[in-house]
């Protein structure tokens, strides 16, 4: 499969999101002519709180837009640990991980990207890809406008399916989501909160962590706290079959639910927008068949445990342009070297959401001991500096500022 040139060849990306934008603002600095297509109406505003790691630093300040995403780490943050009877005491938070990220919401990195988008990017909302069909020198995209109902085709000489883990696109080329996405067997829950909790301070981080379920409080410099909660739940199809808070409302029943909790759960109940969704990763063998390729959470969802999803979205969106740069008459072989780079580095990341997860939320009392036990030696004099010190060595520090997609 070659290319006669990258330069006038049309590119459509569907999904407005960080891998989406990442690779739009990529490949127009490549040459290539962008069309994006975003099944939502309108921009989506907010969103959940996200860390951002050094990969996802190198890539964004490459893209030239690292300056323009705020860091909302507050200077004076202290996470506690608490139970429902509102005991408390000093715990670890996330941005304490190895990697020290940046703590921010996933708006904030849509936004720093988007405002970098030339206006001559061309971006139609409301509109959903229907039917791919493609030869060796190009993609026929059917698309939809899911308002009017009115269809167009058009050619294009790449398609990148950036629309998340269901991804549209995945189903239309490769096959049907059962085939790809792996359950984790968790639901996550998160939104901003309205106002800060009750008898704490607008800057302290909370984390309620119990046997198969967990409620997390992450604090923000000038911006409400944000919540996320997790569970175990067997049954996912049974989850999605009532309104989100009255699964949530199960899930941490049937005890007495305590003050902050309580809060907790009210606040998410009123939420005029939030994130409610089970937990998956996609798993595939390719993430490129012909012209059309897979990025980000629609290729290799690494989950919110992870805590990788926007760095690794950055980075994958700038490596394939790298590779498309690297060999601009050969098609195949850029996205063959592209993903041959990248995936040693996602699978890593994938089997680290399973060890994160029970950092995040063990799964049952002899987990949560564990837990407990560990940020509980976090906070003694000696043997905390000597556990952060050899975290801040260890391999999952490397792979989280690892620059993947250096030139």
């Amino acid at each position: 499969m070659t290319n006669s040139t990258t330069r006038s060849q049309r590119v459509l990306v569907v999904g407005l999101g960080i891998s989406g934008i990442a690779t739009a603002l990529r490949l127009h600095r490549l040459g290539w002519k962008p069309v994006v297509v975003e099944r939502a109406p309108t921009r989506r505003q907010g969103g959940y709180f996200i860390g951002l790691f050094g990969t996802g630093k190198a890539s964004a300040a490459r893209l030239g837009v690292l300056e323009s995403i705020l860091n909302r780490q507050h200077p004076r943050s202290i996470t506690y640990e608490l139970d429902r009877a509102g005991h408390h005491h000093k715990g670890m938070s996330f941005v304490e991980l190895p990697g020290m990220p940046y703590a921010l919401l996933r708006g904030d990195v849509e936004d720093g990207l988007f405002r970098a988008l030339p206006e001559e990017v061309e971006i139609r909302f409301s509109t959903v890809p229907t039917r791919i069909v493609q030869d060796e020198h190009g993609v026929d995209v059917t698309m939809t406008h899911t308002k009017t109902g009115t269809t167009t085709t058009e050619r294009f000489e790449l398609v990148v399916g950036a629309d998340g883990m269901r991804s549209t696109v995945r189903q239309l080329v490769f096959g049907p989501p059962e085939d790809f996405l792996h359950p984790m067997n968790y639901m996550i829950a998160a939104s901003i909160l309205s106002k800060p909790i009750a008898g704490f301070s607008s800057h302290d981080g909370l984390i309620l962590a119990e046997a198969g379920r967990s409620a997390w409080v992450f604090p923000f410099a000038n911006h409400n706290p944000a919540v996320l909660f997790s569970y175990r739940a067997d049954d996912i199809d049974a989850q999605f079959r009532r309104r989100p808070i009255e699964s949530l409302r199960e899930a941490f029943g049937p005890q007495p639910a305590g003050s902050v909790l309580g809060q907790l759960l009210d606040d998410f109940g009123a939420a005029n927008e939030y994130l409610f969704d089970s937990v998956n990763q996609v798993r595939m063998e390719r993430w490129h068949k012909g012209r059309v390729v897979l990025v980000g959470d629609s290729a290799w969802c690494l989950t919110l445990y992870s805590g990788m999803g926007a760095s690794s979205g950055m980075a994958g969106a700038e490596l394939l342009g790298n590779m498309l740069e690297k060999y601009p008459d050969n098609l195949g072989r850029a996205l063959v070297e592209w993903e041959a780079r990248l995936r040693p580095f996602i699978e890593y990341h994938q089997s680290q959401a399973w060890g994160m997860r029970r950092f995040f939320t063990p799964a049952g009392e002899a987990e949560r001991a564990m837990r407990a036990t560990i940020i509980k030696a976090m906070g003694l004099p000696i043997i905390g500096p000597f556990i952060a010190k050899m975290n801040q060595g260890g391999r999952r520090r490397r792979m989280q500022m690892l620059d993947i997609a250096a030139p």
